[in-house]
Order: C-alpha cells, then structure tokens, then sequence
C-alpha cells in the first residue's frame, strides 16, 4: 500500500496509508515523528510500535534539583564556510521565560533544532536539566515539547488521535485524562473529533500548544507560539503559559517578533544577530540602557545597525 508523507523537513510529520479511494475513513495506522526526534507506528486502538529510536513509556521522569534546565555552551553550527551559530553560551532556569530573539536568518531556529536533536551542532554542548543531548538524548528530550507555527500536527488526524499519538511518544500516564484535561485548558474541546487540516490557524496553533502541555515538559520551546491568535486568544494563551511554567518550574525559551508580547511575558531576553548573541538583559530596562525607549526600537536596531552596540556576544 502507498505511503504519502508530509514535507521532510517540517518538525511534525506522519506518513498514512491510503485506502479505498472515496472512502473517507481515518487511518488505521501513522508513522509519527515529533520535533524532539521520537518516531513510531501508532495504530489508533493498538501499542506502539518502535522504528528504532528510543520511546519512553515510563511516564515523565523525576525533574532533579537543579536549577539549570537548558544550558548551551560555546554551540556553533556551520554549513561548509557559513557560519549560522557561533559560539552561544546561555541556560534557562527553572520557572523562568527567556526570549530569544532576533530578525530572520540571525539563528533562533538553528539553535532550536539543536536543543530538540534534529541538527547535530558542529561544536558545543547542549545539556537538559543536566543531561547531554549527545550521549543521553532520549532521557534529556522526554523532559522537552515543543510548538511552531511552521510546525502544524498532521492534518488528516483528529486534535484527539494527535493528542493519543503523541502522547504514547511521550509514554503520558493516564493518557485519556490527560488528553481531556489539555482540550479543556487551551478551549478546544468542542474540536476533539475534527481533523486538524480543517481547523483555523488559531484552531491548529491551540492543539499544538495542548501537545506541547501534554507530557507536562520540563523544557518548553515555543516558536511563535500567538502568532495567529486574535489579541484575545494571545492574552489568554500568554496567561496560560506563564502560569504553568511558574507552577510546575518549566523552563520556557521563548522566540516571537511582537516585542510587546516579549516584554510582558519574558523575565530575561537574549538578542542574536549573525549567529551570536549580542545583547541580554531584561526586556522592560535594556532598552533604555541601549538609548532606545522601546524593545522594538531596539529590535530594529540589532536587525539593522549591530555592529552600533557594541560586541556583547556569548
């Protein structure tokens, strides 16, 4: 039976078998693989079926005491004589929001495909709460979830066979509880049964924000998480979010273009621009410490004019 897959390079893919042309029944068996690099066949009313990396079904592990849940040492990244990550040094600690930030191209998308192993770095370390993404990635990514924008879940699954599917990736306990609890939360419960390709796009980014709370992360790396929410819906989403990061002592890295939202949700800020990180501090003062009266100002700035602030990089 032929197989379709989604684009290859997207983070969230699923390839499905076809049925009987016109027949319009979901698929009985999806490959799935999430952006932190954990693959399966998952039959909807079956077990999990390894593809030969590692899938954790013990539940989520002990978060230790630690206060470091990402750390990045000197990571770099180069494609041939282009250099797209040089040398960042930064961590996110527990019950702390960071942004990171930065015009197009500057390297935030690189660095997260780092952090979720999907790219090998060239030079550098990567540890989750202690572990190393080279030599323990399965124990340090059961700890991580991730949303994008550019990253939308299958779309010929319902929101609650993409919840059920990667909630056996994460190995959830009480899976059918927890699975309720996310559709109550992020307001799509009215969804459950709806394929996600017919959702709007504030519809699908809700159901990937509810599969980025379903393993109750450690680590949580959202890209654009509001980007087509309502202003609404963001401020919701935005309340969401800090609360759980500050009730379960989630890290969150956080990546946007709406310098507003930054500032209201982000405890400390770090401004990449050609690969390494120029400027950090907190969002509601570095800008005045920068001459400029608000962080978009500054935004502008570091896009257009770096080398004027001087060399702050990592």
């Amino acid at each position: 039976m032929p197989i379709v897959r989604n684009k290859p390079n997207s983070c969230h893919w699923a390839d499905r078998e076809i049925g009987v042309p016109g027949r319009a029944e979901s698929p009985k068996r999806v490959a799935v693989a999430d952006g932190v690099g954990k693959t399966a066949i998952v039959r909807m009313d079956g077990p999990i079926y390894d593809l030969g990396m590692t899938i954790e079904q013990s539940g989520s592990a002990q978060a230790p005491s630690a206060t470091k849940v990402l750390s990045l040492v000197n990571l770099c990244k180069r494609y041939g004589q282009t250099v797209a990550v040089d040398g960042v040094s930064f961590e996110v600690r527990r019950n702390e929001i960071v942004g990171l930030l930065g015009p197009n191209g500057a390297g935030k998308t690189t660095i997260i495909n780092m952090i979720l192993g999907i790219l090998e770095p060239t030079a550098g370390t990567i540890h989750i709460e202690g572990l190393d993404i080279a030599t323990q990635r399965g124990q340090a990514l059961e700890r991580t979830n991730f949303t994008a924008v550019y990253a939308p879940l299958p779309g010929n699954l319902t929101v609650y066979q993409n919840l059920r599917f990667f909630g056996l990736l994460y190995g959830v306990r009480n899976l059918a509880g927890r699975i309720d609890e996310v559709l109550e939360q992020f307001d799509i419960a009215r969804f459950r049964h709806t394929k996600c390709g017919v959702l709007s796009s504030g519809e699908q980014t809700r159901v990937g924000l509810a599969k980025a709370m379903l393993n109750q992360p450690h680590l949580l790396l959202l890209d654009e998480p509001t980007a087509s929410l309502d202003p609404a819906s963001a401020r919701d989403i935005r309340a969401k979010i800090c609360a759980f990061a500050g009730q379960e002592g989630v890290g969150v890295l956080w990546t946007s273009h709406n310098m507003v939202e930054v500032e209201k949700v982000c405890d400390r800020v770090l401004f990449l621009s050609h690969g390494k990180i120029l400027l950090e501090g907190d969002p509601k003062t570095l800008p005045r410490e920068y001459g400029k009266e608000t962080l978009e100002d500054l935004f502008i700035t570091v896009a257009n004019e770096p080398l004027t602030l001087g060399g702050n990089g990592a």
